[in-house]
């Protein structure tokens, strides 16, 4: 769900108001023994060779810092008013990075050429948008991106950043390297649109997903780099159409190998569960979304088939939280991960989504509670996870309610054995405290702090194997010198006054390329 600086009525229009993607606020459940029984934890989450040691450092932005200044070594101009970000690495070793200032505020962008280690900002990919955009200018909400995974004519791989605006989709797209973009307003069927996605393979293909009025699900594709998007389709197949309504979206994915699309979102199992899940305006349900799927497309995205990953006995779990996540490693394995609001758990495919192996725990030890699970695939078997996480947990409440004592961190795990019976995960703290307190998941309709938003991110370099982590950051000592606002001093910590940006880069340790 898009963040919102300013006050912006977006439920006159119908949106959605849950970061998640649901009808009704955010409702957590807490995992039965029962249900836990069924869902073993992996042979890891603790200290193990791979991993490594990491950078960190806030990025430019706010105010305005012209187009190419680095970050670490421009001092204060390296400082920004940001969130909610995303980060993806193309062939060649770049990363891209992109965060958000909020609905008509715009994005921000940055690049690395050196593995991470520095982030040059680029030109706003929507920023001087006004002029070619049908909703409400210049976008900002949700944003997300992806690489081209062949190059174009001019021998780069075109980048792509999509986000919210107040009606529609726009998509922006960048044949040099980022250096300048082209923004695409994207004309959907539906009128409203919510939490978009977008994922891209080849040298001009690119296609996104979102939420539409109804709550069903939607892939559009273009072939022009993202210039026209001309097929449109549901990824909740006819069998699975009472989904609609009672799910929460996750991201989109492609495998370059088979062309298969992948669209990965949590639901209510059954046709007679639509009487039980959560409706609009109720605290609870009886049951709720306990199932993970993911709707396959063997035809680019024309139909799809939805599967399920792994559905629990227990009516009452809920994987309906920031977010369901799917990613492909080289040799077409797809990876499920998802979270509980208590720890994050993973599946994964070797047959492209037919059949399904675990789940499996992931984080463990000081993480005892794990949120907001981001992956990244590189080499066969070997996956990168990251997720916020705090030594605190009580069994009782949900992360919303946490007290101030709970410090959440960054983390970081890697297996490079995914896809064995015997996994296992290295595990460490990529970042300092990164925030204390509560953490709301209910998007636009949240009552308590918000600061972590709804997502970040992490990318692997194809070149090293070593990661790069795009995260919100609402410390003012963590960057005391870059401090993103005048409002924001040593007691405005854990408060948007001191919300920003910022990126912790693996320097050591084993890589999963």
């Amino acid at each position: 769900m898009p963040r919102v600086r300013a006050v912006v009525s977006v439920l006159a229009i119908g949106r959605t108001a849950t970061g998640s993607g649901r009808r009704a606020l955010t409702v957590v459940a807490t995992l039965t023994l029962l249900a836990m029984a069924f869902i073993p934890a992996a042979d890891a989450a603790k200290p193990a060779p791979g991993g490594g040691p990491f950078t960190t450092f806030s990025l430019a932005g706010t105010p305005p810092a012209p187009a190419g200044t680095v970050c670490p070594g421009s001092g204060s101009a390296c400082t920004n008013f940001a969130a909610e970000p995303a980060i993806r690495a193309s062939r060649d070793g770049s990363f891209y990075a992109t965060s958000e200032n909020g609905l008509g505020g715009g994005t921000l962008a940055w690049k690395s050429t050196d593995g991470g280690l520095h982030y040059a900002s680029l030109l706003s990919p929507n920023g001087l948008s006004a002029s070619n955009d049908t909703g409400f200018a210049p976008g900002g909400g949700d944003t997300d991106l992806a690489v081209a995974t062949a190059k174009n004519a001019a021998g780069r791989y075109n980048v792509y950043v999509a986000s919210l605006t107040l009606a529609n989709i726009d998509v922006s797209t960048s044949t040099d390297g980022g250096a300048t973009w082209t923004l695409n307003p994207v004309t959907t069927p539906e009128t409203i649109d919510d939490r978009e996605w977008i994922a891209a393979e080849g040298a001009s293909k690119v296609c996104i997903s979102y939420h539409n009025a109804p709550q069903g699900i939607t892939v559009g594709c273009s072939a022009d780099a993202g210039t026209t998007f001309s097929q449109f389709g549901p990824a909740i197949d006819v069998a699975h159409v009472w989904q609609t309504g009672e799910n929460a979206i996750g991201n989109l994915a492609i495998d370059p190998g088979s062309h298969t699309i992948y669209q990965i979102y949590s639901a209510i199992t059954t046709a007679a569960e639509t009487a039980c899940a959560p409706q609009l305006g109720v605290v609870e349900g009886t049951c709720d979304y306990h199932g993970v799927y993911l709707a396959v497309s063997t035809d680019g995205g024309a139909t799809f088939t939805d599967r399920p990953v792994y559905i629990n006995p227990d009516p009452m779990a809920s994987y309906g939280h920031q977010f369901t996540n799917v990613s492909v490693d080289a040799a077409g394995n797809v990876y499920a991960v998802y979270g509980d609001n208590h720890n994050i758990f993973y599946s994964w495919s070797r047959d492209r989504g037919s059949s399904w192996s675990g789940p499996k725990q992931i984080n463990g030890g000081p993480a005892a509670t794990a949120i907001f699970p981001w992956s990244v695939a590189g080499a066969a078997g070997k996956l990168d996870v990251v997720w916020y996480g705090t030594s605190y947990y009580d069994g009782v409440n949900t992360p919303d309610n946490y007290p101030e004592s709970a410090a959440w961190t960054v983390y970081f795990a890697q297996s490079l054995n995914a896809t064995s019976a015997r996994s296992s995960f290295s595990q460490v703290a990529a970042s300092p405290v990164v925030h204390t307190g509560g953490v709301c998941e209910s998007g636009i309709a949240c009552t308590g702090n918000r600061d972590l938003y709804d997502d970040f991110g992490v990318a692997a370099n194809p070149m090293t194997g070593l990661a790069s982590i795009v995260y919100s950051d609402d410390q003012y000592r963590n960057d005391a010198s870059n401090a993103p606002s005048s409002f924001c001093t040593p007691a405005d910590s854990s408060t948007s006054n001191c919300d920003h940006t910022s990126i912790a880069t693996q320097v050591s340790g084993k890589g999963i390329y």
